[in-house]
């Protein structure tokens, strides 16, 4: 069954319309200035009043408060498609960035030209300033020494790419897929918070992989390729495993050293080239 063929989004939540409380608000948003909405949107009220809107909810709030200076974020690991194909069905105008270190999984690259054709994604690709054999040459394999060495390259080869692309995007408000039961790191996410300056919004902060897998199921999202292979999570070649009994998720990645690669924590002060 094709996507024309199911109910919206509000249509499964039984309402056929936006909810009253988020009329309001993209009412509020077309007249208020941009420095209003960032206070609104900082607001531990608006935290509050998040919390109790489902997924597609959030999103339309985050239109109706920044408008076309919304982007998505999108690894386009396991499970990309969710967040995706709930924010395409959505505004299928918004910028999607995906962050190119050069050292991700061939299949990684073929599932991003798979969900680009099939939502239809207005697709940003982010790289660095070096390619990867450059990278090496200066650098070294960063990734092999430590926590420290993590840090330094993911800030270089993710956080300063993605940082470029919201300048040039002229980024108000990011929303990434994130949720809290992905890593203990996760675990107490709000689903607002403010980073550099920027609204970063977690629409699915709170759903399970239940509902993931669901949601996946029900639309007849198509996997990731490594998921049959025992990846639940993957970012670049060097640093991703699949899962073997007994491992924590968050242990898939970066060794077991740590489980964010910058994008979504604080970031440390930018190195030098």
């Amino acid at each position: 069954m094709g996507d024309m063929e199911k109910p919206s989004i509000f249509a499964e939540c039984g309402a056929t319309s936006l909810p009253p409380h988020l009329e309001e608000i993209r009412t509020e948003g077309k007249t208020e200035s941009k420095r209003k909405a960032a206070e609104a949107a900082e607001s531990p009220e608006a935290e509050r009043a998040l919390a109790k809107m489902d997924a597609a909810e959030r999103i339309e709030w985050a239109f109706a408060r920044f408008g076309d200076r919304v982007i998505v974020s999108s690894s386009f690991g396991i499970q990309a498609g969710v967040l995706l194909h709930l924010v395409t069905r959505l505004r299928p105008e918004v910028p999607v960035v995906l962050v190119d270190t050069g050292y991700l999984f061939p299949e990684t690259y073929r599932y991003a030209d798979l969900l680009t054709e099939r939502f239809g994604l207005r697709l940003h690709v982010a790289r660095p300033s070096l390619s990867a054999a450059w990278f090496e040459a200066r650098h070294g394999r960063l990734w092999e020494n430590g926590v420290e060495g993590l840090d330094r390259y993911n800030e270089l080869r993710k956080v300063e790419p993605m940082r470029r692309a919201l300048e040039t995007l002229r980024a108000e408000c990011w929303l990434a897929g994130v949720r809290r039961t992905q890593a203990k790191t996760r675990a107490d996410l709000p689903v607002l918070q403010w980073q550099d300056g920027i609204a970063k919004l977690h629409p699915i902060v709170d759903w399970d992989d239940a509902q993931v897998e669901a949601y996946l199921d029900k639309w007849e999202i198509p996997r990731h390729p490594l998921a049959s292979r025992g990846y639940v999570s993957v970012g670049d070649v060097p640093t991703s495993r699949p899962w073997e009994e007994g491992m924590l998720p968050e242990e898939t990645r970066f060794f077991g050293w740590k489980r964010e690669c910058g994008l979504h924590e604080r970031p440390p002060e930018r190195p030098t080239r």
